[in-house]
């Protein structure tokens, strides 16, 4: 039968013990690198896809593994899965579970309620820890211009990491009529939009030419239908913006590219297209 952590990393096509590793490691770089290299053996391994164990694993093991699986417990990873193909998304969903269709949830790893509950339990830091891209849609783009700090993305760009921004054109029709709908004053939006694309345009001056990454910003006026946060082409993040409400309070849906297509392939096309469609801001 299996645990919940055997049918979770199956999805992510995780479930050897050398790819596992791999992602363990990755963690445990943002966790607490002094634990890298310390995966399970082998044997380990398998018992805790089996569910063999008298026990929780070593506390090294369990931080590593709830930076992993955020919206679960680790007492939840080590329950026996029922044996439906498909694991709910979240804790404590075991009459969804029992009731599911298998693929009901396609790639989507995550729903949070909104995008608070998101940054509490994922904060940017780790999110986009070593990230080699980063792809941004949105309004303000709030998570990378006033959560994440200028020396972090400096720290990225010296590392080789390409940024692509996408803000809603502050001076165009469509910021203002979202404006009216989440009940600001006219400007407001427009004035904070401005000042995250400065703030970017300052970081990739203190950069310079020389460094390997790069940031790019492009402006769009369209209506504004989604936040996105695509991550390496592999992980993407995404909210609808909602009638009568901010986009923090918007429910945030976590997806992952996988070998079939799927909510990953379908945002990452909604991406390209309004990148391609938007207009260049400085150089």
């Amino acid at each position: 039968m299996g645990t919940v952590l055997k049918v979770l990393l199956q999805q992510r096509h995780l479930q050897t013990v050398s790819a596992f590793n791999r992602e363990y490691d990755r963690i445990a770089r943002q966790v607490d690198p002094a634990v890298i290299g310390c995966g399970p053996k082998k044997a380990q391994f398998y018992r805790w896809l089996s569910g063999d164990i008298s026990g929780l694993p070593y506390p090294h093991h369990c931080r590593i593994l709830e930076g992993m699986f955020p919206a679960w417990s680790v007492a939840e990873l080590f329950e026996a899965h029922s044996g439906n193909p498909s694991v709910p998304v979240g804790r404590n969903s075991e009459t969804l579970s029992q009731h599911a269709i298998p693929d009901r949830a396609a790639d989507v790893e995550y729903v949070f309620r909104n995008r608070a509950d998101f940054v509490r339990q994922v904060p940017p830091q780790q999110l986009l820890a070593g990230a080699k891209t980063v792809d941004a849609a949105g309004i303000s783009l709030n998570l990378l211009c006033q959560h994440y700090p200028d020396a972090d993305t400096l720290q990225l760009l010296g590392g080789g990491t390409a940024i692509r921004c996408l803000f809603l054109d502050p001076a165009g029709a469509n910021i203002k009529a979202r404006e009216k709908e989440e009940g600001h004053r006219p400007g407001a939006l427009s004035s904070l939009t401005e000042l995250n694309i400065l703030a970017l345009e300052r970081i990739r001056g203190q950069a310079g030419s020389d460094v390997p990454g790069a940031i790019r910003i492009r402006t769009y006026d369209e209506p504004a239908r989604f936040n996105l946060t695509i991550i390496d082409a592999s992980i993407c993040i995404m909210q609808p913006y909602l009638p009568d409400a901010r986009g923090v309070e918007s429910p945030t849906f976590v997806s992952r590219k996988s070998e079939v297509a799927g909510i990953f392939d379908t945002f990452a096309g909604v991406f390209d297209g309004m990148w391609a469609r938007g207009q260049e801001v400085g150089t």
